[in-house]
């Protein structure tokens, strides 16, 4: 899968939800790089950036992740707008169980109640354990519960997946 195609598809595909009304969450860490990319390319005034950290039902085995390898700061959420009300679109890397987003939903709604949420990803690889889906995936595919894909974003910015 090219990482980058796959964005190119996203923007293109998220442009018909583009409004003055419409604000663009990024799940840390993946989706929020997709969002920062979004305001670059759209030249979007504001985006925010949301952890499901506090909310993962296996925060206790998991615990605080940072944002990436060797960060010294926590996921954190950062939503520089009024939640309630909003017309929200949440951006995700890879779509899977559905967990993560059960977490964002409730750290969202610990910020308001927004009008309306939607949920687009890059990848959605199937095996969800939670009634959850995407309103836009630029790609679906099926993959082995023992298989992982994680997005990563190469120093230049460009995206690319590492499988395991």
């Amino acid at each position: 899968m090219n990482a980058e195609q796959l964005y190119a598809d996203l923007r293109d595909g998220l442009e018909p939800w583009r409004s003055s009304t419409t604000q663009w969450v990024g799940i840390a860490s993946g989706g929020a790089w997709m969002a920062e990319r979004l305001q670059q390319d759209w030249g979007l005034d504001k985006i925010g950036v949301i952890s499901s950290s506090m909310h993962r039902d296996d925060y206790l085995r998991r615990g605080n992740k940072t944002t990436k390898p060797g960060a010294s700061r926590p996921e954190s959420t950062d939503l520089p707008f009024d939640v309630t009300g909003s017309h929200i679109v949440l951006l995700d890397d890879v779509l899977y169980t559905g967990r993560t987003i059960r977490a964002v939903l409730n750290e969202l709604f610990d910020y308001g109640r927004p009008a309306s949420v939607r949920l687009a990803v890059l990848v959605d690889r199937g095996g969800r354990e939670l009634p959850l889906q995407a309103d836009f995936a630029a790609q679906k595919i099926q993959m082995s519960p023992s298989e992982s894909l994680r997005l990563i974003r190469m120093d230049d910015g460009t995206f690319s997946f590492e499988t395991k």
